[in-house]
């Protein structure tokens, strides 16, 4: 039996307009540097946290969306996008930033880390975290 726990961090906020998306990244970071089993889940308005192209010129603050596309350097994977939440917003797969990882136990293939699942899916993951955290 492994001694590492499972770590989910849960993201429902938008990702301007308040401290939780960047405080969530910041944490998943530390987290993962010191070597946690990290997971991300993002949920509600959390989903437009990893819309591409974001420009917060107009917003007077620094965009860190690109600080998501470091993830996979941190061994940052599994990351999760809960279906009905992007379908209501009008968003799909394809709106969102392309994440990827090196497959080290693949001849070092790089592959997709976001994974669009059900409520229902989610829902079993969740089941499977020692810790979730909810930002």
């Amino acid at each position: 039996m492994s001694d590492v726990k499972k770590f989910m961090y849960i993201n429902r906020k938008a990702p301007y307009g308040t401290i939780y998306a960047w405080e969530a990244l910041e944490v998943v970071l530390i987290g993962a540097a010191f070597e946690q089993d990290v997971s991300l889940a993002f949920m509600d308005d959390g989903v437009f946290q990893l819309v591409k192209g974001q420009d917060t010129t107009e917003l007077g603050i620094k965009n860190f969306s690109p600080t998501y596309s470091a993830l996979g350097d941190y061994d940052v994977n599994k990351i999760y996008v809960e279906k009905e939440s992007l379908e209501a917003r009008g968003l799909t797969l394809d709106d969102l930033m392309p994440l990827k990882y090196e497959d080290e136990d693949d001849d070092w293939a790089e592959k997709d880390s976001i994974r669009v699942v059900t409520a229902a899916e989610m829902a079993e993951i969740l089941e499977q975290q020692d810790v979730v955290l909810s930002f």
